[in-house]
């Protein structure tokens, strides 16, 4: 084929494939907006209602699957907009039944999303942003810089279009991301998986993970009832900002003081998540620390091990080390359990994946 031949068909190609491009997800709408969008386009009152049931009780694939909406108000919708639907563009499965998904997104980057199976229990790990601002010392994704916010379809379809979808029994935003530098969209994703019109799941079965951002955590637990997970990591704010920047942002102890005015005794969970790293956080006397700076507050410790990432001098520690950490907590009060490591045959660290397809495009550009 000619080049100017080729050219002309991209062209083409390319300006019909644009009102597809630009099509608006409807995953993600409220049921206001449902019918918001329903009057615009002259349909009928109620099938703002009907688009949420097919979306959020049906989960259908295309806006043609809205059987009891007319063809012609269905090809008037289409013409606008979209399910939202983006199947994952790559996977990673592991021999403990682990499965690391990579997610295209609306903007066109993509984000990672693990699904755990454990028993009767399956797990669901969204990210909320593409790449992360924190830069934690001990995260692969801090080490991509930030590159973009998922909108809540990006968000809602890492569940949607996951094929365990209806196996489903928890889901946590411990991901790529910080949710509270993104709280509008993960707000508005938590509304549609706990609200009636939409996915109708108790916010005790999601919990939502922050380093502690000012102002958005606040807002967060005003706004939610959804499980929150604190990532600690060390109780000494010197040590901490050094882990993570974002402790110059808002202490741990400025948190932890904003966390007391709260009730977590009831039906709401308080979780700190902790990195156990040798020689770093591991001793006695950080353990002591910890109970100090927790005393009173209803809560439990996730210790977790450390998941070696390139170019970073940290180390984890034998299960030995966790059982003396854990115990200690333990007999000072503080319910402290040590999660099992799963997907550690594939790229369990959050950001391995993403990072790894990446560095495969540069090396296809530099052949």
């Amino acid at each position: 084929m000619k080049t100017g031949c080729f050219r002309q068909l991209f062209c083409i190609f390319f300006v019909f494939l644009q009102p597809i491009m630009l099509k608006t997800p409807l995953l993600g709408c409220t049921l206001a907006e449902l019918k918001t969008i329903a009057a615009e386009l002259g349909l009928p009152a109620f099938a703002g209602k009907q688009m949420a049931e097919w979306i959020y009780k049906k989960h259908v694939g295309s806006i043609d699957d809205m059987t009891n909406i007319s063809q012609k108000n269905r090809m008037a919708l289409s013409e606008r907009y979209c399910i939202g639907l983006n199947l994952p563009s790559d996977e990673q499965r592991s021999a403990d039944g682990t499965v690391k998904y990579l997610f295209p997104t609306i903007g066109g980057k993509q984000v990672e999303t693990v699904y755990i199976p454990d028993r009767e229990r399956a797990t669901v790990c969204v990210s909320s942003q593409v790449g992360c601002k924190m830069n934690c010392l001990f995260c692969q994704t801090g080490k991509q810089g930030f590159e973009g916010q998922l909108t809540a379809a990006d968000i809602l379809n890492q569940i949607y279009s996951l094929p365990y979808r209806d196996r489903l029994t928890n889901i946590v935003f411990m991901g790529q991301g910080e949710p509270m530098d993104n709280l509008d969209e993960v707000l508005r994703a938590t509304a549609a998986l706990t609200s009636e019109w939409g996915f109708a799941w108790s916010p005790r079965r999601i919990t939502v993970s922050s380093v502690g951002v000012r102002g958005k955590l606040k807002r967060f637990l005003d706004e939610s009832d959804c499980h929150v997970a604190i990532s600690l990591h060390s109780p000494i704010p010197e040590q901490r900002s050094q882990l993570m920047p974002a402790e110059r942002g808002m202490s741990i102890t400025e948190t932890v003081e904003l966390l007391r005015h709260y009730d977590f005794s009831h039906q709401r969970r308080l979780s700190f998540e902790y990195i156990v790293f040798d020689g770093v956080n591991d001793s006695i006397t950080h353990a002591r620390q910890i109970t100090r700076l927790l005393s009173g507050l209803d809560c439990r410790i996730n210790l977790i091990r450390f998941h070696q990432i390139p170019d970073v001098d940290l180390h984890g520690v034998d299960d030995k080390r966790m059982e003396v950490f854990r115990d200690y907590l333990t007999n000072h009060g503080i319910f402290t359990t040590i999660r099992a490591s799963r997907g550690q045959d594939i790229y369990a660290a959050c950001g391995l994946l993403n990072t790894k397809n990446k560095q495969a495009k540069a090396d296809m550009n530099l052949e």
